[in-house]
């Protein structure tokens, strides 16, 4: 039981951490960023978000290494 009650709180960190992150969205300039193409015509657009997608990976790829190594 102890592996279960260790993986809600888990679960119940990331929620808030996601929370969180979600309140501060409007003010966050993903999507905005140097390098986020978009293309935008008269009945067509076009949205490619190189530069927020690699900078959300390289955070995403350090937290689950540093949860990782602490095990």
């Amino acid at each position: 039981m102890g592996s279960i009650g260790r993986a809600l709180i888990l679960l119940g960190a990331a929620l808030v951490v996601l929370g969180v992150i979600l309140s501060f969205a409007p003010s966050l300039p993903l999507g905005r960023l140097p390098g986020d193409l978009r293309i935008e015509r008269p009945g067509f657009r076009f949205y490619l978000p190189i530069t927020s997608s690699l900078l959300v990976s390289a955070v995403l790829s350090l937290a689950f290494w540093l949860f990782s190594r602490g095990r």
